[in-house]
């Protein structure tokens, strides 16, 4: 009931702002149109919040079924959002250029926790370069803002009291692709491929380069317009795009067995990569604590030895 409820009034926010931007009868300026939006995204940032809430947290006590609705209502609501965005985008009514500062780039898509863990999570309208000023190949789709507590008592403590201390900086991850041309050995005697540039998609972590992270010197910030950092693969996922929900599923489970092995990758200084089945090159493993060992993250099989 209050699922369908919240639906319903998300579907009216959306029929609205259709209603203004199609008809007109609002009579409002192309700036008054564009301010609309933001305030519109970060009116359902709540409604993500509930869903994401109530359907990720063990410990509350929900059907499977229950669980697939709310993360379906979930994704409905994030894919409609990015329609509206990219509609209003191409009347050029909104900057979707993330160095422009007042773009919208990407928009929030919910927040849960798991544990010691709190995950936000975000969706890029259109894929944009990981790095703004330089060109790394990877393309940015999602991204994931994970921040760790000490513990879970203290973490219960901090949401009812609407703070909570952190153990280290927040840690920040993407869902990403790149596009590997083809390799030497596909190109026939004349050196020309007959083979299509392959669409490889990936979680990796953000791994701060510069500034430098070990220096706590503010002019280094100052004086550097756009952070550089490297890009430390996590997850291989193939070549389909996820949705955002199964996205986050498998960085949530990553982030819980490491929880678990004790030790993350932002800690031990080591980068995973998980590949799925026959998408990848079966060197490519999954490592955690420089050992490497047999699991599974959302049914993508991580071969380690």
């Amino acid at each position: 009931e209050d699922a369908r409820h919240v639906e319903g009034d998300v579907q009216s926010y959306i029929l609205m702002l259709f209603f203004f931007f199609i008809c007109r009868q609002a009579n409002l300026e192309k700036e008054a149109l564009a301010a609309a939006v933001p305030g519109f995204l970060n009116s359902c940032q709540p409604y993500f919040n509930q869903l994401e809430s109530a359907a990720r947290i063990p410990t509350i006590q929900l059907q499977e079924i229950i669980r697939m609705q709310l993360l379906d209502f979930s994704q409905q609501l994030c894919d409609r959002l990015e329609q509206l965005v990219l509609t209003y985008a191409s009347y050029d009514l909104l900057c979707l250029d993330e160095t422009e500062p007042h773009s919208v780039s990407h928009f929030f898509i919910g927040q849960c926790y798991m544990g010691q863990l709190r995950l936000s999570a975000f969706l890029y309208c259109k894929p944009l370069p990981y790095l703004a000023q330089v060109d790394t190949g990877l393309h940015k789709r999602m991204r994931w803002n994970v921040d760790r507590f000490t513990d879970e008592r203290q973490l219960d403590r901090g949401i009812k009291e609407g703070k909570a201390e952190t153990v280290s900086d927040t840690e920040y991850y993407f869902l990403c692709y790149e596009d590997i041309p083809p390799s030497k050995s596909e190109e026939d005697s004349q050196g020309i491929s007959h083979c299509n540039v392959v669409r490889m998609w990936s979680i990796g972590q953000w791994v701060q380069e510069n500034p430098d992270p070990n220096k706590d010197n503010i002019y280094d910030w100052i004086t550097c317009s756009v952070p550089q950092a490297d890009y430390h693969k996590l997850l291989l996922l193939g070549r389909d795009e996820p949705s955002s929900s199964t996205a986050t599923d498998f960085l949530l489970q990553l982030l819980l067995l490491q929880h678990a092995e004790g030790s993350p990758a932002a800690v031990s200084g080591v980068a995973p990569a998980c590949g799925a089945v026959g998408s990848v090159s079966a060197a490519q493993g999954f490592w955690l604590g420089g050992q490497r060992r047999s699991a599974s993250v959302g049914g993508l099989q991580c071969n380690e030895v």
